[in-house]
């Protein structure tokens, strides 16, 4: 049977953990700014309220260290630890994976549009389960290995520092180009991002209001998803962005609109200003 203060010790616990669920979400973002885009936000996610639980049971607020403090010290620990299980796939996954994106760039400059999955097979000359396969290969896989590089840097893809104010308006300025880079996607890649990232909507719930497959919709995000990244660092950091192989080609002139778009959104006036409106919708759904 439960005593009184066993009680009172086990609300406590629960008050912590739904205080700082906030945190476990905001870590997750910041952690997924430093991986590459296929790096499974659901799974970082689990492992990290499982550290806010587990610190939320060892927290001894007679040291005198918040617990917001203590519990981000954890998780990051946590997203570390998840980061570097994470990189299972094998070298001929990372080949079909390279060789599926090739063809489809390929096929994309074509067709003036994204291939489908039979399109895609009959280039590659297999079946049509097969690219699915490979596409299920590639959500799950992390191409870039955490054990390859030196000791102490996939520690610093989760790092804990407190940011200056020079590191906070470059944040908010950052956060204001991700809110223009959003609303500058193409439409049916933009609802994918809302309500699978802003509204945590179910990706079977997106395939039906789309009327795709599941499948499809993790193709469209993965797309996204690097539309947004070259989108942002076509304004922050221009070296970073790929030439295309072909500069006059249907995709490398949708690329440039779609770069001059997020430019044209406003200045840095209003990036700033729309901080507030991406940062409501993200504390929303931490």
């Amino acid at each position: 049977m439960r005593t009184q203060g066993t009680t009172a010790i086990s609300r406590d616990i629960d008050a912590l953990v739904r205080e700082h669920l906030p945190l476990v979400g905001h870590i997750v973002r910041e952690t997924l700014m430093r991986v590459p885009s296929h790096v499974n936000r659901d799974d970082l996610t689990s492992a990290g309220l499982a550290a806010l639980a587990a610190a939320a049971h060892s927290f001894d607020a007679s040291r005198g260290t918040p617990f917001g403090r203590f519990a981000a010290v954890r998780i990051r620990g946590a997203l570390v630890d998840e980061l570097r299980g994470l990189d299972w796939a094998s070298r001929s996954v990372r080949s079909r994976a390279r060789q599926l994106d090739s063809v489809r760039q390929e096929l994309s400059g074509a067709l003036g549009r994204t291939p489908t999955n039979r399109e895609l097979a009959n280039a590659l000359g297999v079946a049509e389960d097969e690219v699915e396969s490979i596409e299920e290969d590639v959500q799950r896989a992390v191409v870039l290995s955490l054990q390859g590089f030196a000791p102490g840097t996939a520690e610093d893809m989760v790092q804990e520092q407190t940011a200056g104010p020079e590191e906070l308006l470059l944040h908010r300025e950052r956060l204001g180009y991700l809110s223009h880079a959003i609303e500058s996607l193409p439409q049916r890649l933009r609802l994918v991002v809302t309500r699978y990232f802003l509204e945590e909507r179910p990706m079977a719930e997106i395939a039906d209001e789309l009327g795709v497959t599941e499948s499809r919709v993790s193709q469209l995000r993965a797309e996204a998803l690097v539309l947004l990244r070259d989108g942002m660092n076509s304004q922050l950091a221009p070296e970073m962005v790929a030439a295309p192989q072909r500069p006059d080609g249907c995709v490398a002139k949708r690329r440039a609109a779609y770069y001059a778009e997020i430019s044209a959104k406003g200045d840095l006036r209003s990036r700033l200003s729309m901080t507030d409106l991406l940062g409501t919708k993200v504390a929303r759904t931490a």
